[in-house]
């Protein structure tokens, strides 16, 4: 098997890119947002709904795991963060990172978009891309190539 997802024919139908520059891909991405009290409920497909937009995937095709980190879990340097800056890290996996340009705009829609699904100043969103996960990504046990 190859490609992303169960309906994915082949590496090179996986390789087409939307009109916004972006590859049709599934991407993995995990949020882990710092706080105190739970989750919302319905909060997860709320993010995934909307992450999919800011990543032009297909329906379904945003698959999102999220946490909450209790602030005693978390900590920076000499003392952070400061009083009331809770931050939101994301985590994004796909089958191949997008060019540059495409992957500095879609990072920006990412954070303004979690952001806005869970309330919180942009500037406190970050967001990670792990390296491409083609030949590393097993769905079901099946390697994707």
């Amino acid at each position: 098997m190859s490609g992303w997802g169960p309906d994915r024919p082949s590496a090179a139908a996986s390789r087409v890119y939307d009109v916004g520059g972006r590859e049709s891909q599934v991407p993995v991405v995990e949020i882990e947002i710092v706080g105190a009290g739970p989750l919302r409920a319905g909060l997860a497909a709320e993010l995934a709904a909307g992450l999919a937009g800011a990543m032009g995937s297909r329906p379904g095709g945003t698959w999102v795991r999220l946490r909450r980190l209790d602030r005693g879990d978390y900590a920076e340097g000499d003392g952070g963060p400061p009083a009331g800056v809770d931050p939101i890290f994301v985590t994004v996996l796909r089958a191949d990172v997008p060019p540059e340009a495409v992957l500095r705009e879609e990072a920006r829609e990412v954070a303004r978009t979690v952001a806005s699904v869970c309330d919180r100043p942009v500037e406190n969103v970050h967001v990670f891309y792990q390296p491409p996960g083609r030949g590393r990504v097993a769905f079901g046990g099946e390697l994707r190539e």
